[in-house]
C-alpha cells in the first residue's frame, strides 16, 4: 500500500528495487553495509524526486548510493496525492519538498555513521552527498530553478539539475512509470 503524503517520518516505508519493504533505519543499515563493504571506494548518495500526473499524482523519490565506478544500490519512497496536479509549479514545488523531506532524514547522528566507516579505514573525501532536482535550463522548469536551488541550498549537500540529476530524471522516473 502506498502511503499518503506528509506521513510522518516514523511510518515512512522505503523499497529497494526487488519491492523489500524497509523502514528508513533498516535502509540506512543496507547503505551503511554497502559502504563497508568496500570502504576503499568514492561514494554518492543522491536524493531526487520525479513524479508522474494521471487522475492522481505519483511521487517517487530516489535514494541512489553510488559506489563510483563499481556499482550502486537504490532505494525508492512512493508518495501519492489523490488529485491530478495541474499546476507544474505545484509539481516542482512538491518534488523537491519530497526531496528535501528524505535528505533531512540523513541527519549529522546517520551521517557521523558513513563517515566513520570511512575515516576508520583511512579514507577522506569519499562520499559526496546530492540533491537531484528534475529541472533544467530547457524546457518549461527552467524558471523555477533559482527558486529550487535556494530552497534546498542549505541542506549541506550538492545540488544537481538535468542533464546530472539522474537519482531523479533517470533512478525514480523508471519507477514513476
Amino acid at each position: 500500500m502506498i502511503k499518503p503524503y506528509l506521513s510522518p517520518p516514523s511510518e515512512m516505508i522505503f523499497h529497494n528495487t526487488h519491492q523489500e519493504k524497509l523502514t528508513f533505519d533498516e535502509m540506512f543499515t543496507r547503505i551503511l553495509n554497502f559502504i563497508r563493504d568496500d570502504p576503499g571506494s568514492s561514494y554518492r548518495i543522491a536524493i531526487g524526486t520525479d513524479s508522474q500526473v494521471k487522475q492522481k499524482s505519483y511521487f517517487v523519490t530516489g535514494i541512489l548510493v553510488h559506489r563510483v565506478g563499481r556499482g550502486a544500490i537504490g532505494f525508492l519512497r512512493e508518495t501519492v496525492i489523490p488529485r491530478n496536479i495541474k499546476s507544474l509549479r505545484e509539481k516542482i514545488v512538491l518534488e523537491t519538498t519530497f526531496t528535501q523531506e528524505i535528505a533531512f532524514m540523513f541527519t549529522p547522528r546517520y551521517l557521523d555513521k558513513l563517515y566513520e566507516v570511512l575515516f576508520a579505514n583511512g579514507y577522506h573525501d569519499h562520499l559526496n552527498l546530492e540533491i537531484h532536482l528534475d529541472i533544467g535550463l530547457h524546457g518549461p522548469t527552467k524558471e523555477y530553478i533559482k527558486e529550487m536551488i535556494h530552497r534546498v541550498s542549505g541542506l549541506g549537500f550538492d545540488i544537481k539539475i538535468k542533464p546530472f540529476a539522474v537519482a531523479a530524471s533517470s533512478f525514480a522516473d523508471r519507477f514513476t512509470k
